[in-house]
């Protein structure tokens, strides 16, 4: 926990003169996302206020806000932890993601595409891929696709998304050989991304829903396996 509070306090200078409940959660938020604080981490008021600089009321908002957006769970008399997502969880997030991203490409109109954030996903995702980095390489797949619904031009369906990709890493990080989850699919954002640059978003539909078909299938082999269909105990947290 030490190291993850020193580099949390290195975050303290993001939030300025403007420290909000909001802009807290958003640094809480990509430190979960970047396995900063692990699915069923206890997280402390007093040692993450005190290395962020904020007060205990702001920090429990942030705190609230998060559990909104069902990263984190409050239990009563012990205290608030990262979510242990069930399996379920994981079904419900790739149920919302074929209907999102399927439908933001079958909606692209007429080409071409604004296809510059996903080439820049692919490039990071075969540079990581190259440098072994198979947790950058997981990283990379998530911009790719939060890339993918920007280019719907909606700041509402970002907003949903960005909440929907978090709770996906909770999943990723409980997964024991990222290589074997993530390499794959660095072919299959590439295909994906040359089908639309060609400006077949037909082809490029039929090539996400079975990549998010496949991708379901082995996400959710893998989590049964490290986790059961049974996570009441461990989504709280260590007893």
């Amino acid at each position: 926990m030490a190291e993850q509070l020193t580099g949390l306090a290195g975050d303290r200078a993001l939030l300025g003169r403007t420290s909000t409940a909001e802009r807290v959660s958003d640094i809480l938020r990509s430190r979960i996302a970047e396995g900063y604080f692990p699915p069923g981490a206890r997280l402390s008021e007093d040692s993450i206020g005190g290395a962020l600089g904020v007060s205990r009321n702001t920090l429990r908002e942030a705190f609230r806000l998060l559990t909104h957006e069902r990263l984190l769970v409050h239990e009563l008399n012990r205290g608030v932890f990262v979510r242990v997502l069930a399996v379920e969880d994981v079904e419900d997030i790739y149920r919302t993601r074929r209907l999102v991203e399927c439908a933001v490409v079958r909606g692209l109109g007429e080409p071409p595409y604004a296809l510059d954030g996903l080439a820049s996903a692919v490039t990071e995702g075969q540079r990581a891929a190259v440098e072994h980095d198979w947790k950058g390489l997981g990283t990379a797949n998530i911009h790719f696709h939060r890339e993918l619904v920007a280019l719907a031009a909606s700041e509402r369906t970002d907003e949903l998304m960005r909440s929907v990709f978090a709770e996906l890493r909770l999943a990723f990080h409980v997964v024991d050989d990222p290589r074997r989850l993530h390499e794959p699919y660095l072919t299959r954002n590439r295909q994906i991304l040359q089908a639309l640059q060609a400006g077949d978003r037909r082809e490029a539909e039929r090539l996400l829903e079975v990549y998010l078909d496949d991708s379901l299938k082995r996400v959710v082999e893998v989590y049964r396996r490290r986790v059961g269909d049974d996570t009441q105990d461990v989504s709280r947290g260590p007893a």
